[in-house]
């Protein structure tokens, strides 16, 4: 689209992100989301009034679209009356709808190890065991780079990961002996997981990465719905259960909150097997029958 079409309230908006640095993803959502306001009301969104987006929640409410996706909604909207317009009393009132926090799906020990050897070829294997061994989301798994990897220091750095910003993760010497052999038959140049087309100019994206662990989760006869967060959410649970300090996942984690951390308590079974009932400390009486 050439800048003669994009109307002025447009321009005005990506201005904004644009400043504030957000995401190519975040932009295009928030544009979105903006647009389909605009397509509710049926005129431009720039003259709506709270009693507008409240039946535009309602609306989305009642469509069957999921809560994460409703409060993306609402997130855009507020930025786009306050950053955009000017007028931050128009989503004051707006609330936020909450989420029952479900329990992440979780892999045994014994699981991830089929699972990763199920991979269909070693390219798929050194990518998967990548996501498991470093916790990685599926995008900062997608956009790793050869560079990246730091032998030296036993680390891989994350770039402009979730918030933007970089940190890094341990490299297991396990999987640096696997990265060389992978190295040393694929030689990829710049991404570390170069997709197959365009001749390696672009990294496999996160659809292929996830399309991969079904495949791996179905040959290892794995029946728990498998994703790229699956692995993420086994290697914090897999940390705790080894006694790692909470706080030291949520750095590796990228966590922004001790709170999203601490959701793997929660699944941390051989922890909660090792915890010592309160009832075996009580002095053993002697059961009698009953008369």
């Amino acid at each position: 689209m050439s800048d003669e079409t994009v109307s002025p309230l447009r321009r005005r908006m990506i201005e904004e992100m644009t400043i504030r640095q957000f995401s190519p993803k975040v932009q295009k959502d928030y544009l979105r989301h903006v647009k389909n306001f605009a397509v509710f009301l049926g005129r431009s969104p720039d003259k709506a009034d709270f009693e507008d987006i409240h039946r535009y929640q309602l609306h989305l409410s009642t469509s069957g679209l999921g809560v994460p996706s409703r409060n993306i909604a609402m997130t855009a909207l507020r930025f786009f009356f306050r950053a955009t317009l000017n007028r931050p009393e128009v989503t004051d009132r707006v609330v936020f709808a909450r989420e029952a926090r479900r329990l992440p799906v979780v892999l045994s020990q014994e699981e991830v190890a089929r699972f990763l050897a199920a991979a269909p070829n070693l390219k798929a294997r050194t990518m998967l065991t990548t996501a498991y061994a470093t916790g990685l989301r599926v995008h900062e798994v997608s956009v790793l780079k050869v560079g990246d990897i730091d032998s030296e220091r036993m680390a891989v750095r994350v770039e402009q990961g979730k918030g933007r910003k970089d940190r890094y993760v341990m490299l297991s010497p396990q999987l640096l002996e696997l990265l060389r052999t992978y190295w040393s038959q694929y030689r990829p140049r710049y991404w570390l997981f170069p997709s197959p087309w365009n001749e390696g100019m672009a990294p496999l994206t996160p659809r292929q990465i996830n399309r991969l662990c079904h495949v791996a989760a179905e040959q290892a006869g794995i029946v728990k719905r498998v994703s790229p967060h699956t692995l993420r959410h086994s290697f914090a649970t897999h940390l705790l259960e080894n006694k790692t300090d909470i706080r030291v996942i949520q750095v590796l984690l990228g966590h922004k909150k001790l709170d999203t951390t601490a959701l793997y308590t929660r699944v941390a079974l051989k922890a909660i097997g090792e915890i010592t009932s309160p009832l075996d400390f009580l002095p053993v009486a002697e059961v009698r029958p009953p008369a």
